[in-house]
């Protein structure tokens, strides 16, 4: 019982220690990660930069 609590703890420990190294180290902005030319990331790309209303004709 003493191995499995411990195992438990150290795995909870893991994943809490995981989820700020990812945060921190891993972690950008999607106008960063997806640059690319054939992606439209920001304002330019937006239905409001490119002139669409959204209405029914």
């Amino acid at each position: 019982m003493k191995a499995f609590l411990l195992g438990v703890a150290f795995s909870v420990g893991l994943a809490v220690l995981s989820g700020f190294a990812m945060q921190d180290l891993f972690s950008r902005p999607a106008d960063e990660t997806f640059a690319s030319p054939s992606v439209r990331v920001g304002d330019d790309g937006s239905i409001a930069a490119r002139g669409f209303s959204g209405e029914a004709r």
